[in-house]
Parts: C-alpha cells; structure tokens; sequence
C-alpha cells in the first residue's frame, strides 16, 4: 500500500472493510469508485470508465457519479441485489492539515433500504435472519426498518418449511451464520433470490432490551440478536423507530406452503409474475399505502381463530351495510399519507419539511374520520374510533411551525413559519427591506445618471454590483462608482454605501438560513417523541383501510359473508373464481355449487381440458382463503370448516434452478401434501402421474386417491384423465366422482363450464386440439386412429400400399435371466400397501437394474 497516495491508502484502508459492497467514496460533489468497483460500476450502471494516477505504477480504473443524483444510481445496484457503502468526508477542508477524513456513514442493502425512491409504497421491505439449532430447528427474524416491525417465528419442520415461511414474505436479504450450510445459501440465492448477508453476533446491545422483553426463549434471543446486530453495524444512525418484537405462532393462522401460494397465485401470477391477475389485484380497495400492505400480510397469513375472523365479518358487514358512509371515510382516507414510513424516518432522522407537511395534513383528517366512523350502526364499527388518538398537540406544533409551502431540501431556508420565532422574524425583515432598499437605490440611480439601462445585480462571487452598459460609461458622473469589474459589453460597479448594505443583507440571509435549519431540527426532534404513537395510529388506519377495502370489493363484485361450521362440511352454493370472473367481465362466468359433508372427503374431477377443472378447484381454495382472512367471498352463499393447511399441485412448472423435471416436482409437491396434512386441510391435485407413463402414472394416481382416502381424510379435489379411476367410486365409501360438462355440436366440442354429478364420458381431446388449430389434416388422421383403436383394431393404415403397424403384437425374443428376476419382483409387490413416494422410489430401483 505504501506506493499508493495518502489518499488512495485512505481509500484501500476503507475499502478493506467493505468488500462485498460498492464503495461510494466522496471526492467533492462526485461519489468515485476505484479499481475492481470502478470496473464492475462501469459496467452495471453503464458509466464511463476512466483512470487516474494512485501513486502505483499503473494508472487505477475509475468511475464516479456526481453527489446530487447519486441515489438514482444506488437505486439501481440495490435493485440488481448489490450493496452500497457510503463514505463522506467528516471533517472540513479547510481546516484539514493531511488527506480529508473520510468515514462509511451508511451500508445500504436491499434489506436496508430507507429512502422512498428505491422502496414499492404497497409492500414491506424484509430483512430476514435464518438461525438453527443443534436440535434441528431454525428462528426465522423479520424486520422492516421503513416502518420499524420486528417479527420472530419458530420452525420446527425442517429446512424445507423455512423456505416456505420466507417465500411468503417480500424478503429482499438474508442474514445467516458464515458457517451455514452452503448448499442451502446457494437456496437462498437461487430459488428465492435474496442478497446473503452474514452476521455471527447474536448478542443483543442493553439498549434494545426493550424490544426483546416478550422473548422468553434463548433461540428467539439468539435468532433476533443475529438480525439487530447486522442492522447496528449497517445503519451507524438512531434506531428508535424499532418496536418490539412479535412473535408469530404459525399455529394461529392457515399454513400455505410455498407450492401452493405460487401455484393459487396469490401475489403475483405464474407466466408474468406480476400483481396483475393475482387475487391480491383483485381484492385490493385499499386506499393508503400502509393499508395495502396490511392486506398483503393478511392474505399471507389467513386466520384459524373462528372468533377473530368473525370479528373481521361483522365489521366488513357493517362498512358494506351503508354505502354513503363508506365513501366519504374513502375520500378521507384519501388524505391520510404513509403514517408508518414517515414514523420510521422521523425517527431515522432523514425526514424533510414536507414529510412533516404531510404528516400534519394526515392528522388533520384524523377527527373527520373518526366523526364518521361513528355514524355507522353496526357497533363493531361505531366503536373504531374510540381507542384512536388524533394526536392533536402534535398536529398543533407542525401547524405553528411549518411554511405550508415548505421545500423539500432543509438547508436552504423557506421551512419555518412567519411569527414561529422572533428572531426569524428579524432576520427575514432585514433580507426583505435591504432588497427593497436595494430596489429603491436602482431607480433613483438610473434619475440621477439618466441612464435608464442600468441595473443592480448580484452574483456569489461579488455580491451586489451596478451594471453600466459601455455606451452609457461616459455619461457617469466622475468618480461617482468605484470599478469592480470589466465584462465584454458593460463595466460592473460598487460604492460603500452598497458593499454596507450587501453585509446587512447577506448576513441576515445567512444567519436566517441557519436559524431555521436549527429550528427545524428542534421540531422533528419534538416529532420524534410521537413516534411510537404515530407507529400505533397507522396501525389502527390500515386496519380500517383493509376492512373498508373488503366491504368495497363485497359491494362491487357481489361477494357474500360466509359461514363457519365444526361438521367439516364444504357448502358452497354457485360459487365463483374471483379473478377469472373479473378477467371475463365481457362474458358470462358460469358459477358452480361445491358440497363435500361428511361423508364425502374426496371429489374425483374428471372432463375434458380448457373445461374448468383447474378454475373449479382453485375458487375453492381462493375462496378458503378468503373467507379466514376477513374478505367476503364470491358465491350465493358459503358455509366453510376453517382450513388448517390448504395444499396444491396445480399445473406443470419444471424447477429449472434445482434440475428438476416436471414429474419430480410432482411427486416432490405431492409427497408434502401427503406428508403434513390433517384432516382439516384442503387439498387439490391436479392431473397427478401424467408426467410418467400411462401405466405408472395410473397407478400412482389411484394409490395417492387412497392413501388420502384411507389415512388422512382430508378433504381432495382430484382430477384426472384416467378415466379408469372414476370406478373407486365403487370402492371408496367417501369418494364422489363429478365432472365438467361439455358437448359435441356439428363435430366440435361446447365446454358447459358446469359441474355435474357422475364421470365424464369422454376426453375430447381431439377436439381440443381442433381448437388449437392444429392441421386439419392431422387431426383427421388423429380421429381415424382413435375410432380404430376404439373398435379393438391392432393395426392402422397409414396409406393403401404402406402399413404402419402400430399396438401390433411381435414376436418376443428370449428373455434375459436378469428380466425374469424383475419379473418375479415386480409380481412380488403389493401396490396398494405402499405410499406414493414408495411406489416411486420401487420404480426408481428397477429402473436402475435395467440400465446397470
């Protein structure tokens, strides 16, 4: 390092504690960027690469982006899931004997992510921290420094059920132990995305024991203690804004695995992944940012406590009961501003004038809101108001002090009110009066010379000047002006009596500016006391903004209030797809009734595809889901057990990162609904085994029916192709086969939509794939083989003079000793004493044989 500047050696020395992030190193108004960053910055931001001389014997890479549009280019590097470390000089210049010296004032990383450009207003923005234990179970940590959450869950299902548990949330970095198992960083990395971070600290500073008083587990202290230090070290700033941790019994809400909230496309859909055509795009009404991320939450975490989601029901229904009402809190809510975001840069310390303008106008709606909440009849919504408090001493001190036209910089004066502080006062009437004396001097100046082009000017260089334009010079009185300054086309000019008033003026806007930036400061400082009650307030109006949003969605989509019953009975009379309804507003969405009591645990689906099957099974589940969370659901009427656990196989989607193909993603979804179901879970199978061959698909399909059947007894929704299966309708006491109904009209298939009783009596694919357009000719040749296979044939025409034999018996050459063993073991093998994952993995043995 010695051959380096005494400024690059500052810089190397910096760096070296920084090296998995960018270094944004303050050189005046520029941020630059040195060697291995510069080249990787150059090529990420797409910026000029330059060099510069270091003292070494080569030239350095360098980049660098000017200081005032800096956050674009951070925003860009956060968002490709890099990190940014910023370093600003922390000493003047002017007074600096060496280099300038320079410190990290802040780590920025997608976790930690603060400033509202970078940040999506409808969605938090997780820091998560994973933690196991020798006994095999893991702490999952949350928190969100925008809004200052904390969160803390138990795992004790393995590895697998953590990434469930993160996949549910919108995680943007994890923070682990450098030990942890690498295979499952590259999980981390790979299959959810997230930015790796490492902390090996899980010791909690005495400061923050306020935020840990609930924990009364080592594990939850050691996982939260990873996760808060990691925040210390990257934040170096007050973090007061932090509220104590929750912990989240899993036990109390609906478990929804990562498989089935990708495959039910609760956030975001499969092909686009986007928020267009989910179910939160169509259920969110929600008018303020906090409260759409409050609806996410609570789609994420649906309810099990019956009194809890009816307490949400009648709410909802007392919203919905008076239409008027509800649209002037609407409107009200309109003006309430991200409560929780601003509360959390209160207290982080970056908020502006502006910031605390909208806080004020946010207040300021509080008692409307409240005067409306209690023209509601239904109690449970008259009585909202009563536990809100409007804070008006807080909205009185924002009143008092903020310019209502407040800029967004806070160093450049204009934030405080007129008559806010005397001195204030003073200041701005002798910036006002110098500038109208400075005014008057012009005009009086011009009479006196007659020169009516003159002009007083000012420019930071120097200051206050007359301006006589060079044809006018010699009409100036002699030695009336003392030059100042030579321009092309006109002399600049000053007198005493004009440097005299310059100091006053410039001394008064000085002094001003930095009054009101101490005064401001003082005022956010007073804010910063309300934040745990402005964290609180935001809570109570995001609350409302869901239940409101619901009571919206109910009016407008004609949802229903459901009903809960302890008979494990599903009654759901023309039940609907939330989302497809809305996507065919053109068309006529064909609703269907779904009944299971008791005595029926399995519905076997069997039609053609494009008809329904999937849509039919997945509004049972969104329904589900629905109803526990508090939303109001689209049908008739409902009456729903309340789910534990919903599970889903729903569409083929081959795990491209982990090398899996489509069957073994299957199985794999397949073996964990089997796994962890009880008999108050849902779950839905759709089209299992045709990933395989017929046989084996077949075969797997009829045992996975009865081992749900005979074991675990949840209730199923199966559909298939293999008709062969609807004959356990037979053998299965509570299995019912049903179908979609579809009909043949001149030679083309008409898909009903409508479900009923029995199995379907063809698959009609043929007539799929004419819809598909696929060659005419094809799909006449396809019609001949099936009628001829149909008709028991073993052999089928290609032309008159050329046969295809296709199904046509040959001659069996001898068989191996090797084959006669598989035989004898296949034979051997009792298929319906075995669990799917067995019957799989006796497959996989065989064919292993074959191949050796």
């Amino acid at each position: 390092m010695a051959e380096y500047t005494p400024m690059m050696q500052q810089y190397l020395k910096i760096k070296a504690e920084q090296k998995d992030a960018f270094l944004f190193y303050r050189l005046g108004d520029f941020y630059e960027m040195f060697f291995n960053d510069a080249l990787a910055a150059s090529k990420e931001l797409e910026i000029t690469l330059t060099s510069r001389d270091g003292g070494g014997k080569d030239r350095i890479p360098m980049c660098g982006v000017p200081y005032h549009s800096a956050e674009n280019y951070i925003k860009q590097l956060i968002e490709k899931g890099f990190k940014v470390a910023i370093c600003e000089q922390v000493e003047d210049p002017k007074i600096s004997k060496g280099v300038v010296k320079r410190e990290v004032v802040q780590l920025i990383t997608p976790g930690t992510v603060m400033e509202g450009s970078m940040l999506d207003e409808k969605e938090n923005n997780y820091l998560a921290s994973v933690s196991e234990f020798d006994d095999g179970t893991f702490t999952v940590s949350y928190n969100d420094l925008t809004t200052g959450e904390n969160s803390i869950a138990l795992i004790t299902e393995g590895f697998e059920a953590v990434l469930s548990e993160l996949f549910n949330r919108p995680v943007k970095e994890v923070v682990i132990d450098e030990a942890f198992d690498e295979e499952r960083q590259t999980m981390f990395k790979e299959r959810l995305g997230f930015t790796v971070s490492y902390s090996n600290t899980t010791d909690i500073d005495g400061q923050f024991h306020n935020l840990v008083e609930d924990l009364h587990s080592d594990k939850f202290l050691a996982g939260f203690g990873r996760l808060l230090h990691y925040i210390q070290q990257t934040q170096k700033r007050s973090l007061e804004h932090l509220r104590p941790v929750n912990t989240i019994e899993l036990k109390q809400y609906m478990s929804l695995d990562m498989y089935s909230k990708r495959n039910l496309e609760l956030v975001e859909t499969l092909r686009r992944q986007g928020k267009k055509g989910s179910l939160l795009s169509v259920i969110d009404q929600t008018i303020t940012a906090m409260g759409s991320r409050t609806l996410k939450k609570w789609l994420e975490r649906p309810l099990l406590s019956k009194s809890e989601i009816v307490s949400r029901h009648d709410q909802v229904e007392g919203l919905l009961d008076q239409f008027f009402e509800r649209e002037t809190l609407r409107d009200q809510l309109t003006m309430v501003y991200d409560l929780e975001r601003l509360a959390g840069r209160i207290a982080f310390g970056n908020v502006n004038a502006r910031d605390l303008i909208q806080l004020k106008h946010s207040l300021t709606a509080i008692p409307e809101l409240m005067n409306t909440l209690k023209q509601f009849h239904h109690p449970s919504v008259g009585k909202l108001h009563e536990s809100i408090d409007p804070l008006p001493k807080l909205r009185e001190i924002l009143e008092q002090s903020l310019s209502e036209d407040a800029p967004i910089t806070i160093k450049e004066g204009g934030m405080i009110r007129d008559g806010y502080h005397s001195g204030l006062d003073e200041y701005r009437d002798a910036s006002i009066n110098g500038k109208k004396w400075i005014a008057e001097l012009e005009g009086q100046e011009r009479q006196a010379t007659g020169i009516k082009s003159l002009k007083i000017g000012y420019n930071r260089v120097f200051g206050y000047y007359i301006e006589v334009t060079k044809p006018n010079i010699p009409n100036l009185p002699e030695g009336r002006y003392e030059r100042k300054q030579t321009l092309t086309n006109a002399e600049r000019y000053i007198t005493p009596e004009l440097k005299e008033k310059e100091t006053l003026i410039l001394e008064a806007q000085d002094k001003s500016v930095e009054l009101e930036y101490q005064l401001f400061i003082e005022v956010r400082e007073q804010v910063k006391d309300y934040v745990q009650k402005l964290q609180f307030l935001a809570e109570q109006m995001s609350r409302i903004d869901v239940l409101q949003g619901f009571a919206q969605a109910a009016d407008q989509q004609s949802y229903v209030r459901p009903q809960f019953n302890e008979k494990r009975l599903v009654d759901i009379k023309q039940g609907r797809h939330p989302v497809v309804e809305q996507v065919m507003r053109n068309e006529s969405f064909v609703p269907n009734d779904i009944f299971m009591d008791e005595s029926k645990d399995v519905l076997l689906i069997t039609g053609p595809n494009m008809s329904g099957k999937s849509t039919y099974m997945r509004q049972l589940a969104l329904t589900s889901i629905m109803s526990q969370m508090g939303s109001f659901v689209p049908c008739e009427s409902a009456s729903l057990p309340i789910f534990d656990q919903i599970f889903t196989r729903i569409g083929a989607a081959d795990d491209l990162v982990s090398g899996q193909s489509t069957f073994m993603v299957e199985m794999l979804e397949a073996n964990h609904a089997l796994s962890h179901a009880t008999e108050h879970s849902l779950i839905l199978l759709d089209e299992i085994g045709r990933g395989t061959s017929t046989y084996d698909g077949m075969a797997l399909a009829q045992a996975i029916v009865e081992h749900i059947h005979e074991n675990i007894r949840a209730k199923t929704l199966f559909s298939t192709h293999y008709h062969e299966l609807t004959s356990l309708e037979e053998e299965l006491a509570r299995l019912k086969n049903i179908h979609v109904r579809a009909e043949e009209y001149e030679g083309n298939v008409i898909f009903l939509h409508q479900i009923q009783d029995g199995a379907a009596d063809e698959s009609y694919g043929i007539h799929v794939a004419k819809l598909a357009n696929l060659p005419s000719e094809l799909i006449e040749r396809a019609s001949y083989l099936l009628s001829t296979l149909e008709n028991g044939s073993q052999e089928v025409s290609v032309t008159n003079e050329q046969q295809l034999s296709l199904f046509v018996e040959e001659e069996k050459p001898s068989t191996p000793a090797i084959n006669s063993k598989l035989e004898k073991h296949l034979a051997g093998l009792n298929l319906m004493e075995m669990t799917p994952m067995d019957a799989m993995n006796e497959l996989y043995q065989l064919q292993k044989q074959m191949k050796s």
